[in-house]
This record gives structure tokens, sequence and C-alpha cells, in this order.
């Protein structure tokens, strides 16, 4: 089943509250509802952050990402926080918003190296979008992560 989401990337004060509210709604619903890990979501990095929206033609948020600039998180620019509506899943979305987000980190910084702290299931994911572990396995809030870097001459 294909989807119908259309992707955009607001810098943080670009968003709407009510858009900025939506993030939050599915980053909550998923990392901290669905699964079940109590964490602290809200940080300092998201005012400083880039923003990918997928939203339906209803206007609902159904996937989001965050471009981390670098010196934020590690010294590389990163993604984090992404994250598909559970009924979105599986229909491609994944996949798209990662492209889209990938596309508009280089257009904001150019083509330099991503890195990402992924959740260790979604390890294949990422390596199909050209990411590539870099050795580094630990915890992040009880959950198994790695970290993977995709380096755009390769």
């Amino acid at each position: 089943m294909p989807h119908d989401l259309q992707f955009t990337r607001r810098f943080f004060t670009d968003l709407s509250l009510m858009e900025y509210h939506r993030i939050l709604v599915l980053r909550c619903a998923v990392f901290v509802v669905e699964q079940d890990c109590p964490y602290q979501d809200v940080d300092e990095r998201d005012p400083e952050s880039h923003h990918v929206l997928g939203t339906n033609d209803k206007g609902e948020v159904m996937a989001t990402a965050r471009i981390v600039p670098p010196g934020l998180r590690y010294d590389d620019v990163s993604i984090g926080r992404v994250v598909v509506d559970k009924r979105y899943r599986k229909t491609g979305a994944g996949q798209d918003l990662m492209h889209f987000t990938v596309s508009e980190t280089y257009a904001v910084y150019g083509r330099i190296p991503i890195r990402i702290s992924a959740q260790a299931y979604l390890e294949n994911f990422y390596r199909g979008l050209g990411f590539k572990p870099t050795g580094k396995r630990y915890l992040e809030d009880n959950i198994p992560h790695l970290e993977m870097l995709k380096n755009p001459v390769e």
C-alpha cells in the first residue's frame, strides 16, 4: 500500500505551534507509549534543529525526523527522532522520510557525513539507506542502539 505523505522541512522557529505540537504527539505516542520507554524526548536540540514533517492530505503529521547541526550531538551533522505513525509503516513512508531527510541535510549543510544513533533492530533498514555501523553499540534509554555513519562519497 503506497502512502500519501508530503514531506517538508522547516527550521524550528518556522514551525507553527500546531506543527510542533503534532510532532511531539507523534514522538511521544511511539517513543514513550508504544515502546514503553519513559525518557526526556523534548530537549535543547529541538530549537537548534531542522524538522522534517510527513503530512497526509488531512494535514496530520504521520512521520517526522530532525536534522541536528554539527556539534550538538556529534561532531558531524546527525539525523534523529525518526518516527513513522504505525498506520504508515510498511508503506515505504519510512524510506521516503529518510531519503527526503538526507537530501535536505545535504541541502542545508552540503555533502558531509551524517551520523545517527539507530535502534539496533533497524540496522538493516538504515544499511539499505547507505548508513554503515561504526562499531559503537550501547543501551540508550534501555533500548539497544548502534551508531551508524553515511559517508556521501561512497
